[in-house]
C-alpha cells in the first residue's frame, strides 16, 4: 500500500469561478484566484492564480488574462486545462522521483449539465488525473460544515459563490430539492461597477469592485457595525481625470438590493418546494449560509427576516466546500454514494 501511495496523491479540489482550493493530505495546499495570464504571440502561460490577478486589466496588447470559469462552469476548456495544470504545480511533489498520478475529486454546481461536466472531467484528465469523482457543491459545503448527510434529517444550504448560489435541501446522502441561480459574487461586483457609473461618474474596474465589495460590501443599509468608508479611485466619465470618492456601506446596500432579493426568492422557491417533513427539520435546524457571499454584511439578518427562520453563517465560509470535498476524499467509501462519476 506504502509502494502505492508513492504512486498516487488524492487531490480535492474547489474549482470555482473566483477562487479555486485544493487540498492535499489533509491540508489546503492551494487558495488562488481562478485566473491565468498568457502570452497572446506564443500562448504560453505567463502566470497562474494571484500573480495572474494582479496583472488583470493592466495588461499590455501582447498578454491577455483569462477567467477560464464563468457562472461556475468552464467557459474556456483549454485555459481551464492550463489552470489546473498550474495549480496542480503549486503542489510540493518534489520530494518524488517520479510525477505520481492525481484521483481527484471535483465539485461542481448542482444545476450543471451532463456536457458542462463532461467539460470538468476532460480538463481534470488532461491535467493529469487517473480518477476522476465530481461532488456537487451544497452536498460538499454540508459535509464541510459537519452537518451528517447520511441521517434521515433535512438540512438546507445556501452556497453563495462567485458564479452561482447553490441552494439546497440535503437528506440520506442525497439533494432532495435545489434551486441554482447566477445571482452571486461576480454579479455583485457588476452592480458595484454599475452603481459607480451612475451615482458618482466614476469607471472602476473589476478588481476595484471587489475591494469595494469586500471592505464596505452589506446587504442591509443600517448595520449594527458599521464598517468606516471606503476611498475610491476611478476614472472621471466627465473630465477623463482621476479621481477619488468615499463611499458608504450604505450606499453599496443600495447597489446590491436587487441581487440580494433575487437570492431571497430563490430560497423561498426552495423552502415552498421542500417536503413537509423536512420542512419541520428545517424550522428546526435553521439554514446555513456558505461561501464567500455569506461574509456580505447583514445577508443573515435579512435572510433571517424574510424567511423567520435561523440562519447559522459556517464558520469558514470560503473554505466549506473545499473542506468538505477533503473529507470526501479521504473516505471515498463511506461518501460513494454522494460521489459522481
Amino acid at each position: 500500500m506504502g509502494f502505492f501511495n508513492f504512486l498516487t496523491s488524492d487531490i480535492a479540489i474547489d474549482l470555482g469561478t473566483a477562487n479555486t482550493l485544493i487540498i492535499h493530505n489533509d491540508k489546503i495546499v492551494v487558495d488562488e484566484p481562478s485566473i491565468i495570464a498568457k502570452d497572446r504571440t506564443t500562448n504560453k502561460v505567463i502566470a497562474v492564480g494571484r500573480q495572474a490577478q494582479q496583472m488583470h486589466e493592466k495588461t499590455h496588447d501582447n498578454i491577455k488574462t483569462i477567467r477560464p470559469l464563468k457562472d461556475g462552469v468552464i467557459a474556456d476548456f483549454h485555459a481551464a486545462e492550463e489552470m489546473i495544470k498550474g495549480m496542480i504545480k503549486m503542489i510540493d511533489t518534489r520530494t518524488r522521483l517520479f510525477q505520481p498520478s492525481h484521483r481527484m475529486v471535483i465539485c461542481i454546481p448542482s444545476g450543471i449539465t451532463e456536457v458542462e461536466k463532461r467539460a470538468v472531467r476532460d480538463s481534470a484528465e488532461h491535467a493529469g488525473a487517473k480518477e476522476v469523482w465530481m461532488i456537487q457543491e451544497p452536498m460538499a459545503a454540508a459535509i464541510g460544515i459537519g452537518i451528517d448527510v447520511e441521517q434521515p434529517v433535512g438540512s438546507m444550504i445556501i452556497d453563495i459563490g462567485g458564479g452561482t448560489t447553490e441552494i439546497a435541501v440535503i437528506a440520506l446522502s442525497g439533494i432532495v430539492c435545489d434551486q441554482s441561480i447566477k445571482t452571486a459574487g461576480d454579479v455583485f461586483n457588476q452592480d458595484i461597477l454599475d452603481y459607480m457609473r451612475r451615482q458618482h461618474n466614476l469607471l472602476i474596474g473589476e478588481r476595484s469592485a471587489e475591494r469595494i465589495k469586500i471592505e464596505v460590501g452589506a446587504a442591509l443599509t443600517e448595520l449594527d457595525v458599521t464598517p468606516p468608508d471606503f476611498e475610491v479611485r476611478g476614472r472621471d466619465l466627465m473630465t477623463g481625470i482621476p479621481k477619488v470618492i468615499k463611499v458608504t456601506s450604505s450606499e453599496i446596500a443600495i447597489a446590491l438590493d436587487k441581487s440580494v432579493a433575487k437570492i431571497e426568492e430563490a430560497v423561498l422557491k426552495a423552502l415552498e418546494i421542500s417536503p413537509p417533513e423536512l420542512s419541520a427539520d428545517i424550522y428546526e435546524n435553521g439554514i446555513h449560509l456558505t461561501g464567500g457571499g455569506a461574509l456580505l454584511r447583514g445577508l443573515d439578518k435579512r435572510l433571517a427576516a424574510k424567511t423567520k427562520l435561523p440562519i447559522h453563517i459556517a464558520e469558514d465560509p470560503l473554505r466549506a466546500v473545499v473542506r468538505g470535498t477533503g473529507a470526501a476524499i479521504k473516505n471515498i467509501q463511506a461518501f460513494r454514494s454522494v460521489l459522481l462519476t
